[in-house]
């Protein structure tokens, strides 16, 4: 069973506090501008993603969104809600099933798929869609903190 969590009051979950079912979203739009700052990003100018000519020319039939803007979406998910500040990612794999266009709607979902408790990760199924359509999936390893720091206050 999925439980959908929000943020962590302190901004990151523990180890302790993390379960199987465990699942966090976000919505995000793939708009122009994100995918123009992901270009200048990463330094990928790939025409596909920039340049309506060329792309309509491909067997896209007109720009696409980088994948990887698409997986730093649930990068974002990661780092900020499930399981959120303080957690380091070590590892991700990735399937792209769709492309994402200019301005799509993109819905991540990340279900915590298994906790490690002695090395302190845990397995996230990283998904994403179009609607219903599933435009990628993988698995994420990431580590977690045992225990929040004490407030500086």
């Amino acid at each position: 069973m999925v439980e959908l969590v929000q943020q962590h009051p302190s901004g990151g979950y523990i180890l302790d506090e993390l379960h199987v079912g465990m699942a966090a979203e976000k919505i995000v739009v793939a708009t122009e501008d994100r995918i123009r700052l992901f270009a200048e990003a990463s330094d990928d100018f790939n025409p596909v993603h920039l340049d309506e000519a060329f792309a309509s020319k491909t067997a896209y039939r007109g720009r696409i969104a980088h994948g990887l803007l698409s997986a730093s979406f649930g990068s974002a998910v990661v780092g900020t809600i499930l399981p959120g500040a303080g957690s380091i990612y070590i590892s991700q794999t990735l399937a792209f099933h769709q492309p994402v266009r200019i301005d799509d709607v993109v819905r991540i979902l990340i279900t915590v798929i298994e906790v490690e408790a002695e090395s302190a990760r845990v397995k996230l199924s990283c998904e994403g869609f179009v609607g219903e359509t599933m435009i990628m999936d993988g698995v994420a390893v990431v580590r977690v903190p045992r225990r929040r720091k004490p407030s500086q206050r």
